[in-house]
């Protein structure tokens, strides 16, 4: 109900550039998004950990025969690349780390920080020992790592900060993104998990402890460490530290206490690199430990009812919210929650059709937008993409894409024309396999 949702953050990368890791080879193979002419750039280490710097190595080119890539390589002398961002007419004010700020004030859309990166296909070296550690509770499982691992990581340009002012680290240095992962290891969270990563961020932002004290400069306490708070105590934990006895005050107490001692002692392990520590001496969060180290049990369950609970009943109509006038007792207050739980799930389903036809709507306007090109691999990639949101979408892409392409056809050439049955091809193929699948499935139950 409080979804503590300040902006969208959408990240983009460039289908004619890609990362490899140091000393890797170039691929022969890349998938259907990328363009038949590719720049690949080798990831270098730089003096600090987790920023690293682009080298360019290769040249990929297509062959039209086997849609395998021969590669030409560069000459010895080290060309740094630049993640170049497209020019704005914004400015510096709404460029913030890696991100460019897209604000819609004077609609009721949602600001987007937009990203934009270079895709990694494999791992990197800096994060290697992370798929093979020792991990005593099983968290992640085997299939979790698998699917981290083998969507490798992106590559975004912004500097350290203490380099942003030099003339040349400022200009090329980049650093690793490890948000593909991120949102795998998020998604695979127990529901209490993701419950307590919630109610912290919710609980650091209105106490603006994520705001910087002074204008020094100093780094200060953000949603990130909070993220990394969580991922390692998720593999640390065992899984009955988190269900048996549930009390999410408790754990939310422990957790700020153990984040306390890391700011106190100036040490934050990235969670995948962990050569890199994402806290040093120059950070200005001893207020923030000492705050955090007070927030008993006492303190935060207070917190949350007059701060979380108050806020989700004046969501709520007011004959439910007016109840909350009153919560001296545990009885009463239970019975405010109640209601509130009720009307809520009641509502939900006008949530799921927002999402849907917000979906269909974006589906439509891709297709159909000016200047946008539906081709085979353009249409793949959809395709694969509205399938990790929803297998039903890929039916609803299916029909506008075929309706878009049949009107096309009579005002086609020849070549225009073969193209189009091309794209009706995949389509169509897509869907027969899916058939397939689903019809054997069934015969085996």
């Amino acid at each position: 109900m409080l979804p503590l949702v300040g902006d969208i953050d959408v990240m983009y990368y460039y289908n004619a550039w890609l990362a490899i890791p140091e000393g890797h080879p170039p691929p022969t193979q890349l998938p259907a998004e990328f363009h038949k002419y590719v720049q690949v750039a080798e990831i270098t280490d730089s003096h600090l950990p987790g920023y690293v710097y682009l080298l360019l190595r290769y040249s990929l080119t297509q062959c039209i025969d086997d849609d395998k890539y021969n590669y030409t390589e560069y000459d010895d002398e080290e060309v740094y690349a630049l993640n170049c961002k497209p020019s704005y007419e914004d400015d510096a004010r709404n460029i913030h780390g890696p991100a460019m700020l897209k604000d819609f004030a004077q609609t009721s859309r949602l600001p987007v920080d937009t990203v934009f990166c270079v895709r990694c296909l494999s791992w990197p070296l800096q994060a290697a020992d992370w798929p093979t550690r020792r991990r005593n509770y099983g968290w992640p499982d085997s299939a979790t790592l698998d699917r981290v691992v083998s969507n490798g990581c992106d590559v975004v340009h912004v500097a350290h900060r203490q380099c942003k002012q030099h003339e040349w680290m400022g200009k090329y240095q980049h650093r690793l993104s490890f948000s593909r992962a991120e949102i795998v290891l998020i998604n695979s969270w127990l529901p209490v998990q993701q419950i307590v990563y919630h109610l912290l961020r919710y609980f650091i932002k209105p106490e603006r402890l994520t705001d910087c004290a002074d204008n020094s400069g100093a780094g200060t306490l953000t949603n990130y460490h909070i993220k990394t708070l969580m991922l390692w105590a998720c593999e640390l934990k065992p899984r009955s530290w988190w269900t048996e006895n549930l009390n999410l005050v408790r754990i939310c107490v422990e957790l700020l206490q153990t984040l306390s001692v890391w700011l106190s002692e100036s040490r934050c392990k990235h969670y995948f690199a962990t050569s890199c520590n994402l806290l040093d001496n120059s950070f200005n969060v001893e207020s923030v430990a000492r705050q955090l180290m007070s927030a008993d049990k006492d303190y935060l369950s207070s917190w949350l009812i007059n701060n979380y609970i108050r806020q989700c009943a004046q969501l709520c109509p007011v004959y439910i919210s007016r109840l909350f006038n009153d919560v001296r007792t545990s009885l009463k207050l239970q019975k405010v929650v109640s209601q509130i739980i009720r009307w809520r799930l009641n509502t939900s389903l006008l949530d799921t059709w927002q999402t849907v036809n917000f979906t269909e709507v974006i589906i439509t306007v891709g297709l159909y937008v000016p200047g946008a090109s539906l081709t085979v691999r353009s249409c793949v990639c959809w395709m694969n993409k509205l399938a990790n949101i929803d297998p039903r979408f890929t039916v609803y892409f299916s029909a506008v894409a075929l309706l878009h392409v049949a009107r096309k056809i009579p005002r086609s050439n020849l070549n225009k024309l073969s193209e189009l049955l091309n794209i009706s091809a995949a389509i169509l193929e897509s869907n027969f396999n899916k058939c397939c699948n689903f019809l054997s499935l069934h015969k085996l139950n």
